[in-house]
């Protein structure tokens, strides 16, 4: 049993906490779980681990269980948080043997109401609420079976569950998967209509406090991209970048800030470790921006331990090949926070998993041109075209459109026709040729 060091200890706007982890096997690091706690609005006030097998009545040891009773006691936390995951039965014989009125949660449920905390959009709120029930539904399912067992329905406090209960949740996990399936349907219409007006797509991914949403902002211009996220608060003039996990929970898209090429750059919610598939799944909706893409930028802590970063990007790569088919530029973010010596040992360790990397520092804004440079060379080739127009009442509103989408490298005005040269997507180029060869027609 042990404090929580005084560096770790926050002012909490959602109660106070003690941590609890168990492993089965080396040193419990609870590094990660205090920080979710910290999104989550605690204030931790003290952390009990343990290095044990399973206990399959309360998950730590009973000898754990009543140091971590009495810790509780004299922080007077209003809530345990468990780095594992719980089952209905460990939770409520956990409620017995911690003081009347402390709550006990799993790590699961603490991403849940991180993820009800930040959910702005309508499409976050159908997200959160499919992956909440989805954590009730195996709970209701084990009520009815412990209610059963015993001949009484609400069996251990666990409530009047019953079948009928397990049904509306499944209805509503139906419902919710139907609105969620039109809302992907019109953000695919609206990245085709992107695509069809010149535009390339570019997607962030990677772990939380990897620094994508401050890479977005030192790479994209301010203004921000009107669609369904215009109720997040990334969209504000400055993108967030504070140092907590999941300031991004919806995606933020904004456009890219480049030479001879109109790109849009969205940023996503962040990868973590250790989330069951249930918890993905619910989610994947808003990893369709990054499927979708025609490039994505894979975002790293360089600074981290080496194991943390390769078990990452295997974990990264595992999501992002499953259905994604556009490239992958791995970008080792944070060089400010390593020396050249230490960037060089980790690039040449990754070289396996991140070939050919970008080494950048998002806060510094250091490397970004080599950055820009690669994405340009990434994405799809675009197509040179020289078109002669003839001089129509219609031909001027074509050489503005052909601006709108596209790299005019040059223009020249003559009496009888317009000559220019471009380069641009090859559906662009395609639609330019045709409202060429109409001018040509009506001429």
């Amino acid at each position: 049993m042990s404090a929580a060091p005084t560096n770790r200890r926050v002012t909490g706007a959602n109660g106070s906490a003690v941590i609890a982890k168990r492993v089965d096997s080396g040193t419990p690091d609870t590094a990660e779980i205090i920080e979710l706690a910290r999104a989550a609005g605690y204030e931790v006030l003290g952390e009990c681990t343990q290095q044990r097998d399973a206990d399959p009545a309360l998950q730590l040891g009973e000898g754990k269980v009543a140091e971590l009773a009495a810790m509780v006691r004299e922080t007077g936390a209003t809530v345990v948080i468990f780095d594992n995951r719980l089952g209905p039965y460990q939770t409520y014989n956990l409620g017995n043997e911690l003081p009347d009125g402390v709550e006990v949660i799993d790590r699961f449920k603490l991403i849940l109401d991180i993820f009800g905390q930040r959910a702005r959009t309508r499409k976050a709120q159908l997200q959160v609420e499919l992956a909440e029930l989805r954590y009730e539904l195996p709970r209701a399912e084990a009520k009815v079976s412990l209610a059963k067992r015993e001949e009484r329905p609400g069996f251990m406090g666990l409530g009047e569950y019953d079948e009928s209960r397990e049904q509306d949740i499944k209805a509503q996990i139906s419902r919710i998967r139907d609105e969620l399936e039109k809302i992907e349907k019109t953000e695919s219409e609206r990245r085709d209509e992107r695509r069809e007006s010149g535009f390339d797509l570019v997607a962030l991914a990677g772990y939380t406090n990897a620094g994508k949403s401050t890479l977005m902002q030192a790479l994209a211009a301010d203004l921000e991209v009107g669609e369904n996220e215009d109720l997040h608060p990334d969209l504000d003039p400055t993108a967030e970048q504070e140092d907590r996990l999941f300031t991004t929970l919806g995606t933020t898209t904004r456009r890219l800030d480049m030479d001879r090429r109109d790109v849009l750059l969205t940023d996503t919610v962040g990868f973590i470790s250790d989330l069951p598939h249930w918890l993905v799944e619910s989610f994947k909706s808003t990893l369709e921006s990054v499927y979708q893409a025609d490039l994505v930028l894979l975002v790293v802590d360089v600074s981290e331990p080496l194991e943390d970063i390769r078990e990452k990007l295997v974990t990264s790569h595992d999501t992002l090949y499953e259905r994604n088919e556009a490239p992958i530029v791995t970008v080792l973010n944070k060089i400010d926070q390593v020396d050249d010596e230490e960037l060089a040992e980790k690039r040449g360790a990754l070289e396996a998993l991140a070939p050919d990397p970008v080494a950048v520092s998002a806060l510094d804004e250091r490397n970004l041109d080599s950055l820009r440079s690669r994405i340009h060379e990434a994405l799809p080739a675009r197509e040179r075209e020289r078109l002669v127009l003839p001089m129509t009442e219609e031909t001027m509103s074509v050489v503005s459109w052909v601006h709108d989408h596209a790299y005019v490298e040059d223009v020249e005005y003559g009496d009888a026709e317009v000559i220019i040269d471009f380069e641009a997507r090859p559906a662009i180029v395609e639609k330019t040729r045709a409202k060429a060869s109409e001018l040509l027609v009506d001429a």
